[in-house]
């Protein structure tokens, strides 16, 4: 079995052996000098026994890898932090490096009349795509090109309502084990899944400590309302180093491979929601969240994700509001270079399945929860889906990787775009206006209820 995919057949994430495994890929994919430590690594991944200690003894040794002289990108720049109204520099650079990352000048504000409207679409658009996409949520089963043989088979393809499930399950077609609950026709209220569960616990953030929270407050958040066992990869890495007593900014960098996937960008629409039309704040309060579990291009993708949402209030169509996202990482960045490759795609006049060919090809050496790719998945969506709601989330979760979070996403900011009066009933009837949650304190709430508190939060900015 290829060992890019023993966590998700068994092996636990914490495993040393996983650890291990994805330490030297991450290294490999960020510029260092590890080519000669795969064979060793390789083998202790897939030994069914491998002595833990000698795991953690290479895993160091990748640690002190050093970087290549001809790696052409810079990413050492720092992250904004301490209060949201000082210039965005921050105080906990990632590397030695006093590089600031350019900031765009906020937007004017959305009319206010509107704002509710737009918030509350926000927060259905959010729900609509994490529940079409948990279906097809396994990047190394559903392809694009299994998800549009399974929805043919169907008879759903392309995407204009939720994903049926074809019964009795096959093995050819294995949907994701949550399917009784998201599948056309099972869905009764928004289901839980923690693409939506940190964006309530962004709202119980900012709404108990305000738009200064600090990072140990995004931590105590954490440890008081999210269950260990609902926390993935980089998040899950980081609530264990929080328990052992580490703090920031090791949380994030300890033993923690997953550092540049998706989960810090799945926080970060709270962020743009509370701050509409002000891209470069949003970044910032985005940044400050992800830096307790990601580094680098994980941190980015959050600061992209926040500053989209934002700048879709305001924005003149979807292609301002990317182009507004883009300004607010940093520029030699890998994921300013991909999302730029994305853009350059549709302004040549490449189809979406050209487009999205061209992204799997860039960027398949990723794992699919990786947040580069996704990032890149997001914005065709986006772009091809051209302000339409359904293209919009049909076109993202068809394009594979991770389904329901960039679902949640690409929804989101479409949900902006349109509002929620304008989301076709069919998508958001079946919530009952309720929405599933792990977040103590939430499982039931009202969709509408988080949207008019969201909504208290952005006029006080």
């Amino acid at each position: 079995m290829d060992a890019n995919k023993l966590v998700f057949f068994g092996r636990h994430e914490a495993d040393p052996r996983t650890l291990l495994y994805y330490e030297w890929w991450q290294r490999r994919e960020s510029g260092f000098l590890v080519a000669e430590f795969e064979p060793a690594v390789r083998a202790l991944a897939t030994a069914d026994n491998a002595d833990a200690a000698e795991c953690w003894s290479l895993f160091e040794r990748l640690e002190r890898a050093a970087r290549d002289p001809a790696w052409t990108y810079d990413e050492s720049g720092r992250y904004p932090e301490a209060t949201v109204r000082q210039s965005p520099r921050g105080s906990e650079p990632d590397a030695a490096s006093n590089t600031p990352f350019r900031a765009s000048t906020p937007a004017a504000r959305v009319a206010d009349t509107a704002l509710f409207d737009r918030i509350y679409g926000g927060w259905l658009g959010r729900c609509v795509g994490c529940t079409l996409g948990k279906p097809l949520e396994n990047g190394f089963v559903w392809t694009p090109a299994r998800i549009r043989a399974y929805l043919e088979r169907a008879c759903a393809y392309p995407l204009t309502d939720y994903v049926p499930a074809l019964l009795p399950p096959s093995p050819e077609f294995p949907l994701n084990p949550t399917w009784p609950v998201s599948a056309k026709g099972r869905i009764d209220g928004a289901p839980r899944d923690d693409d939506v569960d940190y964006t309530v616990l962004g709202l119980h953030l900012l709404e108990t400590c305000g738009m200064n929270f600090t990072r140990s407050e995004v931590a105590d958040a954490w440890l008081e309302h999210l269950p260990f066992l609902q926390t993935y990869t980089a998040e899950r890495v980081a609530y264990r180093n929080l328990i052992d007593g580490l703090t920031p900014p090791e949380v994030a960098r300890y033993r923690n491979p997953y550092r540049e996937w998706i989960g810090a960008m799945i926080r970060a629409d709270i962020y743009g929601y509370s701050n509409p039309g002000d891209p470069a704040r949003a970044a910032e309060l985005a940044a400050r969240d992800a830096g307790l579990s990601h580094t680098v291009n994980g941190v980015y993708a959050a600061m992209w994700a926040a500053a989209l949402v934002a700048a879709a209030f305001t924005a003149d169509g979807v292609t301002d509001a990317i182009s507004a996202a883009r300004y607010c990482i940093p520029e030699q960045s890998r994921l300013h270079a991909a999302l730029t490759e994305v853009i350059a795609d549709h302004e040549y006049g490449l189809s979406w399945e050209q487009a999205l060919g061209a992204i799997h090809r860039r960027h398949d050496h990723y794992n699919w929860v990786h947040a580069i790719p996704n990032a890149c998945l997001v914005t065709a969506g986006l772009l091809w889906g051209a302000g339409d709601f359904t293209r919009t989330i049909a076109l993202t979760v068809q394009s594979g990787c991770d389904t329901d979070s960039n679902g949640a996403t690409a929804g989101s900011v479409a949900g902006i775009l349109v509002g929620a009066d304008a989301i076709p009933a069919h998508w958001t009837d079946p919530f009952h206006d309720r929405l599933h949650s792990a977040v103590f304190g939430y499982d039931g709430s009202r969709i509408s209820d988080l949207a008019r508190r969201t909504h208290l939060l952005a006029g006080r900015t």
